[in-house]
């Protein structure tokens, strides 16, 4: 993890930070282990931290990331990261549906979805983007049902929002707040945890989230 903050550190003077982030964002759909939420979280950190240090110089200025465009690149990332899952999950055909039957936890999954999505709580599908690998889940059993795409995506859309600028806004005023980056950035990180594991609380302890 120090690593992977180091990089980052490296490229936030560098437009390529948008697009890191937002790769990042895109594929931990496909590979949950990624760390996406850190890597927004300390763009956030540096953003924070470069501003600061850019006051009155615009040359500074324009090398230090904007919250704004972090938001919104890994939002837009995150959208098209559950639509690939969920057009795939679509086709999958029988090997999936074989797949999903000797899952109990991705049938669970499809039937609560299923049922918040008839009934208009797609809260779930916001709900789901702060639990580990619960983005995946939701957009897999959302494919594999056979849920209308109208139905799915603005619910994908606020959750990736929702958790762009939650990440971002941990790291932003973190920084702010606490002066110390590296100190900003542990906090944030704990902070961005602990909403992941009120998510899967909450998943758990309600069997359908109605809207």
């Amino acid at each position: 993890m120090l690593e992977s903050l180091g990089q980052v550190g490296a490229l936030t003077g560098s437009p390529w930070i948008y697009a890191v982030v937002a790769a990042s964002v895109l594929l931990d759909v496909f590979v949950p282990i990624l760390p996406s939420g850190v890597l927004v979280i300390a763009a956030a950190t540096a953003a924070a931290a470069g501003t600061g240090a850019a006051a009155g110089t615009d040359a500074a200025r324009d090398q230090v990331p904007s919250a704004l465009f972090l938001i919104l690149s890994a939002a837009t990332a995150s959208v098209l990261g559950d639509l690939a899952v969920y057009r795939l999950a679509w086709r999958g055909g029988p090997r999936l549906d074989r797949a999903l039957a000797r899952s109990r936890r991705l049938r669970a999954a499809q039937e609560r979805l299923g049922t918040a999505l008839t009934r208009g709580g797609g809260a779930l599908v916001v709900l789901a983007r702060f639990a580990p690998a619960g983005r995946s889940v939701v957009s897999l059993t959302a494919g594999a049902a056979r849920r209308r795409a109208r139905d799915f995506l603005p619910w994908s859309a606020l959750a990736g929002l929702s958790w762009a600028a939650y990440s971002t806004a941990l790291g932003y005023f973190g920084a702010q707040w606490l002066g110390t980056r590296w100190l900003a950035t542990a906090v944030s990180l704990g902070a961005l945890f602990a909403a992941g594991a009120g998510a899967t609380y909450l998943m758990r302890r309600r069997p359908a989230v109605a809207g």
